[in-house]
């Protein structure tokens, strides 16, 4: 005899999460950000003595999209949260626990997209070619050129052992979001950087040892790796917020601003959807829009 079906809300909600974890190896973070937003579903509900997600309509979903802007809720947040309604409602209807869809014709505010921060090429420069001195100067050399050579995740970085890596065929290979793995090209002065921190390694070296390491060879903390970067940011006197994703993003702009090719960047970056991808677009355009203004007889701006 098969078991009844699961129509408590809430157990409803705890399954998909557990298959999300489970069967789609979403991160513990991504969990954790579906599970608050759904909780908010949740409370809305339970205001309204609605006993299931049958009981909601397009109507009621604006009336909550509606209360939770009233109460502060930012576009952005907005946006993800029903975006986490949808795919709940998508798993629900796919396994015949819902019968229609509540979000049908519910759209949230526009959001105003900002545009990441990038360092222009000398700025990248002085930064990876830094010399912090001390024992930590040939690990924080090989953090920096990875970061900027490969336009590496912070998370990605951490995570990296020696196996991982090809210094003759110049390749990494990482685990990105949603345990996807890809093979990212190395640059030339990455791959020198990180054979000198292998060569003062030794011994330790392993195939399946960190490359950064923490304290104990355990892998880095993601912590220290951007307070390095801040600390070693100041010695240069650069005027910015410097963050591993700031590397990520100057990557991604420099490369895009050289080759055009978004689709290739789409792939080096990991990014499943090239929506993504398409700021480096924007801020490309704003690169060439500056050459314009500087070049053109007709441009220039007294």
């Amino acid at each position: 005899m098969s078991p009844e079906p699961v129509v408590n809300p809430e157990r409803q909600v705890e399954a998909w999460l557990g298959r999300l974890a489970d069967e789609r190896q979403a991160s513990t973070h991504t969990v954790a950000a579906y599970r608050r937003d759904l909780a908010k579903l949740l409370r809305f509900m339970q205001e309204r003595r609605l006993t299931s997600f049958e009981s909601l309509d397009n109507q009621l979903m604006r009336a909550f999209v509606a209360a939770e802007h009233r109460g502060g809720l930012a576009a952005k947040s907005l946006q993800r949260l029903l975006s986490s309604c949808r795919s709940l409602f998508r798993q629900l209807s796919r396994e015949g626990q819902l019968a229609h869809d509540p979000m049908l014709g519910v759209r949230g505010p526009k959001v105003r997209r900002k545009l990441p921060q990038v360092l222009d090429v000398d700025e990248a420069g002085a930064l990876v070619e830094t010399d912090s001195g001390g024992k930590l100067a040939v690990r924080d050399r090989a953090m920096l050129e990875l970061f900027y050579s490969s336009g590496l995740r912070l998370s990605e970085l951490v995570g990296l052992h020696w196996i991982d890596l090809d210094l003759e065929g110049g390749e990494v290979r990482v685990l990105g979001k949603g345990r996807k793995t890809r093979l990212v090209p190395v640059g030339r002065h990455a791959v020198a950087a990180l054979r000198a921190l292998a060569a003062e390694q030794g011994d330790g070296m392993r195939p399946e040892s960190p490359v950064f390491r923490g304290r104990g060879g355990a892998p880095i903390n993601p912590r220290t790796v951007q307070l390095r970067m801040k600390t070693l940011a100041l010695q240069q006197g650069i005027p910015k917020h410097i963050h591993p994703h700031l590397l990520r993003h100057t990557f991604a702009s420099h490369l895009l601003e050289s080759s055009g090719d978004l689709r290739a960047v789409q792939e080096l970056l990991g990014h499943a959807d090239i929506a993504t991808t398409q700021i480096y677009t924007h801020l490309d355009f704003q690169h060439l829009a500056k050459v314009y203004d500087a070049a053109h007889p007709r441009a220039r701006r007294k």
